[in-house]
């Protein structure tokens, strides 16, 4: 237990609440010391009853069992590894713009769940920071099934790919990369490369509770760089050794196993 507190004490700040939260909420609703019911997204509770709390939830919680616990161990584990590369790395030191892409991403999804009626959001939140990862390290050859490797920026996609082919859902994952894609488009690429105005900064008062911390990366906001990286040693693609077994994202509605 000692060894599992020391590990969990190296997740990065941000990262580890995320990643506890993503397993205390699921827990609670598989004891059943709160209903699933009330943990879910739905749009006329949240409307006319007021639930507020189920936007947050949503994003949380997952209905682990016999049929779905390899999937959500599988969104834990990009979850962990997609979360804690971006805020060690183009977020380092900056706190308060990683906390703001999550906002926006998760305003997002919230928004867009609300529209098509989804109750689970876990899965495209973490996609879509996946999606942001695999942008600004576009270059970072990656690994996926059968030792097959490629570009970081086709992750997301190969992972789209998979699960249509095998017969999963993909529009958890859709909705995941696109809302990844339109935070990387108004952060990066169109200020930066298209030359356009900036339509997103991180607001003051998140820079008030979280201040920059010294050592972080500088010139934060600067376009991705271009220059290939070297390969990732071992099972560096994230998620791409364990991407041939199960339909990864595939969509649950609540009751489904």
């Amino acid at each position: 237990m000692s060894d599992i507190g020391d590990w969990f004490k190296t997740i990065p700040f941000i990262t580890r609440y995320w990643f506890a939260g993503s397993i205390a909420v699921p827990l609670i609703g598989k004891l059943g010391l709160i209903s699933p019911m009330y943990l879910v997204l739905w749009p006329e509770n949240f409307f006319h009853k007021f639930q507020v709390w189920r936007p947050i939830t949503s994003t949380l919680y997952f209905p682990v069992g016999p049929g779905t616990g390899f999937l959500y161990l599988v969104n834990l584990y990009f979850l962990y590894q997609y979360s804690t590369r971006l805020e060690t790395g183009a977020f380092d030191g900056r706190p308060a713009d990683f906390v703001f892409m999550l906002l926006f991403n998760w305003l997002c999804i919230v928004i867009t769940g609300l529209m098509m009626d989804m109750q689970l959001l876990m899965i495209p939140l973490i996609m879509s920071v996946l999606y942001v990862w695999a942008q600004l390290n576009r270059e970072t050859i990656v690994s996926f099934w059968f030792g097959t490797r490629f570009k970081a920026c086709y992750l997301p996609w190969v992972i789209l790919g998979f699960n249509y082919i095998i017969g999963g859902s993909v529009v958890n994952e859709l909705i995941g990369n696109l809302v990844g894609h339109l935070y990387f488009f108004l952060m990066f690429k169109y200020p930066m490369d298209l030359g356009g105005r900036s339509f997103l900064s991180t607001p003051d008062f998140l820079y008030r509770f979280l201040p920059n911390r010294r050592g972080g990366v500088s010139g934060f906001g600067a376009p991705p760089s271009r220059r290939p990286a070297a390969p990732e040693a071992g099972g560096g693609g994230g998620g791409g050794g364990m991407g041939g077994r199960h339909a990864w994202g595939a969509g649950f509605r609540l009751g489904d196993d």
